[in-house]
């Protein structure tokens, strides 16, 4: 039997673009097919400290975009659980799941910015507590989206005989996707929650990729949980040209993973992102 397909996607930053640009990429990206996904980040700064940019708001961004696409599937990597209460982001999941005809994902990370958490005014707990809160939340949009009433009861939140109404295209609920590499608290709730986990690090390297893909499998084998049931992605910056990313994806589905994210830093060139599509889909 032949190994599956792997599946390549991308993320445009939506930092210093217009939507028309940003649409026009999506647009093509759905339209040519080399690409099986898109994503989006969540900030309200730059990802990188004492930046300032026009950045777009994730989710409404992610609707907007899943109107104009109809292949593609979609989501946030990763939404930040420190920007909405649990409960209205499965609200939120259920609603573009519906628009996009069920093609989301619904990307979860337990936030870091400080930066942006202090200039917003949103609390950013110590790590211990933002771990725990993304357990609380993993819990609850599985709830949600997969119960018609669904109560609930931990430490930071509660829910009394709540009924999201509407539920998910996708049957059961559309994939949780968990991204970071920490061996202690996001690795232990990959295996717990995730269908699909998203491996990044700075630096990125495969020892790193390595390291940290057996350890989720130590942790599955742990509670007996089937490690093929997560999809395995790495996600990596555009390297600057498409006649590079072959050498730089091809070790890392060599290693394991099932799902290479190319990530492109705006300002972007429309015809790189295409081009690093045809490249990603040349090593299959």
């Amino acid at each position: 039997m032949s190994a599956p397909s792997p599946t390549f996607s991308f993320k445009v930053w939506p930092r210093n673009i217009s939507w028309p640009e940003l649409r026009d990429i999506w647009i093509a990206a759905d339209a040519e097919g080399d690409y099986q996904g898109g994503w989006l980040f969540d900030h309200f700064y730059p990802p990188r400290p004492g930046q300032r940019a026009a950045i777009f708001e994730a989710w409404t961004l992610l609707a907007s975009l899943a109107s104009v696409t109809g292949r593609l599937r979609l989501g946030v990597m990763v939404s930040s659980n420190t920007f909405r209460h649990p409960a209205l982001l499965a609200k939120m999941a259920i609603t573009v799941d519906q628009v996009s005809g069920g093609r989301l994902e619904v990307g979860l990370g337990a936030g870091w910015h400080e930066e942006e958490h202090k200039a917003f005014g949103i609390d950013l707990p110590a790590p211990p507590e933002r771990w725990d809160r993304l357990a609380e939340a993993c819990a609850i949009l599985d709830g949600l989206m997969t119960r018609e009433v669904f109560s609930f009861a931990g430490r930071y939140h509660r829910l009394e005989q709540a009924e999201a109404g509407l539920k998910p295209i996708q049957q059961p609920r559309p994939p949780l996707v968990i991204g970071g590499v920490g061996p202690n608290r996001t690795l232990p709730l990959v295996a717990r929650w995730a269908d699909h986990w998203n491996y990044y690090e700075k630096p990125l390297t495969l020892e790193g990729f390595r390291v940290a893909h057996d350890r989720l499998l130590h942790l599955c084998a742990d509670i007996g949980r089937d490690p093929d049931q997560i999809e395995v992605s790495v996600q990596m910056l555009f390297p600057g040209s498409p006649e590079a990313v072959p050498a730089a994806a091809a070790p890392f589905l060599e290693a394991g993973a099932d799902h290479i994210l190319m990530s492109f830093p705006t300002p972007v060139d429309p015809g790189s992102v295409a081009a690093c599509g045809r490249a990603l889909a040349s090593l299959w």
